[in-house]
């Protein structure tokens, strides 16, 4: 046999290239997720390729806090216990008038229920993609950890190119293994159906000029995320009542209590403020105040009212410091 033909040709690829084909690869697989049943919340960060954050959680926000939305306070809380008990719950989208209180019932639910297990996984829309990696981190759990995880995805809305809700959609209800006991999502968004609804859909399928066989297919497609979340919340505004309750709320909160890391309430300002709102009435100051603020934002919510008090309370304690010095 001649020694051509038992030559083995070598192929190798050139070293820039290797390096480049290596740094294609990585970017193309998510690292492995570890999950640590001890730590109480996490946000997934970097992309594709990203990573869990653990999450300091400032646990300062309670349930009783949370005022002008009593219903839908309570129908959250109790397909959340039901999911701590083991019991069947719904997946859960919160929709409505922005700052009405969506994402603090979230933050709420984790001070009152980590006890019990309940852990959170916040994520954006744009990350949609490594939900079923961190759904089977969470199945990858010890059977006794004795922690439940509520994925949360804050302002969830998609435009009419945007393919990444089909993964959502896969997981809270459409793949074999969609249905789990360990994992919910709870999802706020100021769209009630999360995908547009355009009329001029509509105006085709009337007038015919669909190319479509079957248009109304394409209806059912923009409703069928939606209607995969079994619960929904929705959230209206409020009058003028239930936010000036709010901000008196805010205002006589005990002075060893945080207002979202700033400074204690001295004791003083707040019994000025309890002694104004023993007959359940601001004094006209601060009602005039709030309303004048209110109004300024463009409208009123349980974030506008926290936002005021801690405009109040800050004036009122760099104005009593200034009268000192």
């Amino acid at each position: 046999m001649s020694q051509s033909s038992t030559s083995v040709t070598n192929y190798a690829l050139p070293e820039p290239l290797l390096k480049l084909l290596g740094q294609y690869l990585q970017e193309q697989v998510t690292p492995k997720i570890d999950i640590n049943p001890q730590q109480l919340a996490y946000r997934w960060v970097g992309g594709h390729r990203g990573r869990l954050e653990p999450l300091a959680v400032n646990l300062f926000l309670s349930l009783d806090d949370l005022h002008g939305i009593d219903t839908q306070k309570a129908k959250l809380v109790q397909n959340t216990r039901q999911f701590l008990k083991g019991y069947p719950a719904n997946h859960v989208l919160m929709t409505g008038t922005r700052g009405a209180g969506k994402s603090s019932l979230i933050r709420a639910l984790l001070q009152a229920y980590h006890s019990e297990g309940l852990r959170i996984i916040e994520i954006a829309r744009d990350d949609l993609r490594v939900l079923d990696k961190i759904r089977a981190a969470i199945n990858a759990l010890p059977a006794d950890c004795g922690c439940h995880y509520v994925v949360y995805c804050d302002d969830l809305a998609f435009n009419g190119q945007d393919e990444s809700y089909r993964t959502l959609k896969s997981v809270l209800d459409g793949s074999l293994d969609s249905e789990q006991d360990k994992l919910l999502v709870y999802a706020t968004s100021n769209r009630r159906h999360l995908l547009p609804q355009l009329m001029k859909d509509n105006v085709n399928i009337y007038n015919g000029q669909t190319d479509e066989v079957n248009p109304y297919e394409t209806i059912d497609e923009t409703v069928s995320l939606s209607d995969r979340f079994g619960l929904w919340l929705s959230f209206h505004p409020m009058d003028q009542n239930t936010y000036l309750h709010i901000v008196r709320h805010y205002l006589s909160l005990s002075p060893n209590r945080n207002l979202h890391n700033a400074n204690d309430v001295k004791e003083s300002d707040v019994n000025k403020v309890n002694v104004a709102t023993a007959n359940n009435a601001l004094p006209d100051n601060i009602r005039a105040a709030a309303l004048r603020w209110a109004s300024e934002r463009g409208g009123r919510s349980g974030r506008v009212a926290y936002q005021f008090s801690r405009y109040w309370i800050g004036q009122t304690q760099l104005a009593a410091e200034d009268s000192q010095s």
